[in-house]
């Protein structure tokens, strides 16, 4: 599933949210200086928001359809899983990853990342939680289960999985070393969505990437149905989640 993304590069970095500007700039004013290495930067969305605050980005992505298109919009991207990147001697300012982190390895991706960090540079890894309209979940949730067979599958159980993320996230900072007590920082907006642009989101999902067009095009339209229910837009609430630890002074 982490290499399904590039199936449709263009529609992933279309359509999926950008990152709020407040969690970018308190990321650049926690780290020495302007060097970022954007872990899974994938078409490089944050990778382009932290240049445009004034850093200079480079981007690492096991996927090279996706690292073709971060390219394309002039970010430097070198196409590895980080556990197996050569950083070859080279060293930065903040290491970050959005909604990318939980594909690597959380001790050995800690570890890595204090090797490539300054003293004083910044780990920054974060994630959307989101909560659209109850009708559009259970819209969605009844589809997939009916084309997929799976178990049910409930909003609050998303959560959990966020929770837990963290929590293994976090204590694989902790065992890696070499950093201070790791902090969570959290950024609360919200963003309307019509039903095109929604409907446009939804096969960027990791659920919906490997599935059949016939399923795909049934999840759609009972998504569709119900935001039509709703007069054709709603209004999303994002929870943007960052894990965050400074390498500590020690080389």
């Amino acid at each position: 599933m982490a290499e399904s993304f590039g199936v449709d590069a263009e529609r992933y970095d279309r359509a999926r949210p950008r990152y709020p500007d407040a969690l970018v700039d308190r990321i650049v004013a926690a780290s020495p200086g302007p060097d970022v290495l954007d872990v899974g930067c994938g078409t490089g969305i944050a990778a382009r928001q932290f240049r445009a605050a004034g850093c200079h980005v480079l981007g690492v992505e096991p996927d090279a359809r996706m690292a073709d298109f971060a390219r394309r919009t002039g970010i430097a991207v070198e196409v590895a899983t980080f556990e197996a990147w050569d950083p070859a001697g080279r060293t930065f300012d903040a290491v970050v990853a959005g909604q990318a982190w939980h594909w690597v390895d959380p001790v050995a991706g800690a570890a890595k990342a204090a090797q490539v960090l300054r003293p004083g540079g910044r780990l920054a890894l974060f994630w959307h939680e989101f909560e659209p309209p109850s009708e559009v979940v259970h819209a969605f949730l009844a589809a997939y289960q009916r084309v997929t067979n799976s178990p049910e599958w409930t909003p609050r159980r998303t959560k959990e999985r966020y929770e837990t993320m963290l929590s293994r996230v976090t204590d694989g900072v902790r065992d890696a070393r070499g950093f201070d007590a790791p902090e969570q920082w959290r950024f609360d907006w919200e963003r309307t969505y019509t039903r095109d642009e929604w409907l446009d989101q939804i096969p960027t999902s990791g659920l919906l990437t490997l599935l059949p067009a016939e399923q795909l095009a049934e999840v759609l339209d009972s998504v569709g149905a119900a935001v039509d229910a709703m007069g054709g837009s709603f209004t999303a609430h994002f929870k943007t989640m960052a894990l965050t630890a400074g390498r500590t002074n020690a080389t």
